[in-house]
């Protein structure tokens, strides 16, 4: 396989007219912080507040911020690997929220999960082989000589040798593990992956090979991810849509190309203003971001990201903005975007 990227996949990019696969209506997560003897209890932590998200069938939607903004949270409160503290989370239109244990699992074979640490994501004191089968017996999908034939095939999809069957993961290479991984994910023949940081623990080259690997799967078996990534250059290439998400919070969505030529919003004008220029003749205009994240256990009210950006007005401090359409397909939670008065930027 090349180590080069290839172009983007050619398969019918959803449309706003296409029912979503996976939607989020107000999704929120808050971590009760432990009480200590004789002080004052503390307000939880909001990982996730609030928050409306829509991943069509056959797309791929990119989730970009810094760390600690709530992006692993959202992918794993979106198979319900943690419950939700209110909110949403539909599947085919279905509330998984309320499903028991039981509907729970039948449900899980549709969504399935990659995760950061190749490694540390896999058992080492299990061979290969019995990896791959473990989520077959969980299910009760076909009977043993089924299951050899499925793991056969699983690993000629991810480009490795019979011969891995029976050995260790310690005996593999970080990108080789990862393809355990996802063969792994893929076994119960899911349609939804949420890639959590599925590349950033790679090499280049190596990430490479897995995005060209993860597209060629999506191609071939018409899967829909969710591709939570610090990378925006990976997340420009492999997605259809992004989502730019702050301290618990959506304040962006676009298609890659619109988010990438002209963002709206003052944070993600600051990320896209961080990358690295194409060539040493293009030189991009920094846009500064004040400070450090601020404390998440100390959300006011109004806009989240007020104390940091450089184009915040009064009202800023006390409005917390929603996210609103700025046509095709664009929507931005800034007031000063929605109401016309802050002046944008080509950047791309």
């Amino acid at each position: 396989m090349s180590q080069a990227l290839n172009s983007k996949p050619d398969f019918a990019t959803a449309s706003p007219a296409t029912p979503p696969l996976i939607e989020a209506r107000g999704l929120r997560k808050y971590f009760e912080r432990p009480k200590r003897l004789l002080v004052a209890g503390s307000p939880p932590l909001r990982a996730v507040d609030g928050i409306d998200l829509q991943i069509a069938a056959g797309e791929t939607l990119g989730l970009v911020g810094e760390s600690g903004c709530g992006k692993s949270t959202t992918g794993r409160l979106l198979l319900r690997l943690i419950e939700p503290s209110g909110g949403n989370i539909l599947h085919h239109g279905q509330d998984i929220t309320q499903l028991d244990a039981a509907g729970m699992r039948a449900k899980r074979r549709a969504m399935q999960i990659v995760f950061q640490d190749p490694y540390g994501s896999l058992n080492p004191r299990m061979r290969v082989g019995d990896i791959i089968t473990e989520p077959l017996i969980i299910h009760s999908v076909g009977d043993a000589r089924s299951r050899v034939a499925r793991v056969q095939q699983l690993l000629d999809l991810v480009s490795l040798p019979t011969a891995a069957l029976q050995r260790y993961p310690h005996e593999f290479s970080g990108g080789q593990r990862q393809r355990i991984g996802i063969a792994r994910a893929l076994a119960l023949e899911p349609e939804f992956l949420v890639c959590d940081e599925a590349v950033s623990a790679l090499d280049v080259s190596v990430q490479a090979q897995v995005i060209n690997l993860l597209r060629e799967l999506q191609r071939d078996l018409r899967l829909t991810y969710l591709f939570i990534s610090h990378n925006l250059a990976v997340v420009r290439n492999i997605s259809d849509r992004v989502a730019v998400m702050y301290l618990g919070r959506i304040v962006e969505v676009a298609s890659a190309e619109q988010l990438f030529a002209r963002p709206m919003h003052p944070y993600t004008q600051s990320l896209l203003a961080a990358l690295p220029s194409d060539h040493p003749s293009q030189r991009r205009t920094r846009v500064a971001i004040r400070g450090d994240m601020p404390d998440p256990n100390a959300i006011g009210v109004g806009c989240r990201f007020a104390g940091r950006c450089p184009h915040r007005v009064a009202r800023c401090q006390t409005e917390d903005p929603a996210l609103t359409p700025q046509g095709a397909g664009h929507t931005v939670a800034c007031l000063r975007v929605a109401d016309g008065s802050l002046a944008l930027e080509t950047t791309a």
